[in-house]
């Protein structure tokens, strides 16, 4: 349903199978972030078969970043534009240059990590959620350069979805003070757990 009010798809049965496919293939995504997580703070049993909950959500995931890749500039001639148009084609390339060698990267090290792991090496452990968290950042980072300035593709921009200035400077204000405590609580809980999850002693 995002998708279609992002990209103002008409509502038909091909849009609802795409969105159904891409909420599908989010849900692996997160579930590749979430295994990651799991081979970086955990041993034994659990981390292998956090290795092969990420083995079996890669491609998926891929599948979706492919597929959201593919219809953006479908939906609208002025991202096709943006996207390929020179010089903005040559700037733009790194961006699924990197996310695919991430995706090369994951897949590499999940293949590696189950041998490691059995001969009590942790070596690498991080790398699947570390270049995970690289493909979201980058998936987010092009679509945010693909819609600016347009939340509803040419529809309603983000100069007339704004509230009143008045009511963006109390946001504002409440930002520059939370912000700072929730980077400070972030960094510090971190701090206490990091390191590797083992049994509970007393």
């Amino acid at each position: 349903m995002l998708g279609q009010l992002i990209t103002g798809f008409k509502q038909d049965t091909a849009v609802y199978w795409f969105s159904a496919l891409i909420g599908f293939c989010l849900v692996f995504a997160y579930r590749l972030l979430g295994a990651g997580w799991l081979i970086m703070k955990t041993e034994g049993a659990l981390q292998l078969k956090a290795v092969a909950w990420a083995q079996g959500s890669l491609w998926l995931t891929a599948a979706g970043v492919l597929a959201i890749s593919v219809a953006t500039p479908w939906v609208s001639p002025r991202i096709f534009d943006k996207w390929f148009s020179f010089p903005n084609v040559l700037m733009l390339l790194p961006i699924p240059a990197m996310t695919l060698a991430l995706f090369l990267i994951i897949r590499r090290s999940l293949s590696r990590l189950p041998i490691r792991f059995q001969q009590g090496n942790q070596y690498g452990a991080g790398v699947p959620f570390a270049c995970t968290v690289g493909v979201f950042l980058l998936s987010f980072y092009g679509l945010a350069y693909s819609l600016f300035p347009w939340l509803v593709i040419d529809k309603i921009n983000i100069w007339q979805a704004a509230s009143a200035p008045e009511a963006l400077l109390v946001i504002f204000y409440g930002v520059v003070v939370v912000l700072p405590v929730i980077i400070g609580y972030t960094v510090f809980a971190y701090r206490v757990f990091w390191g590797k999850s083992t049994q509970l002693r007393y």
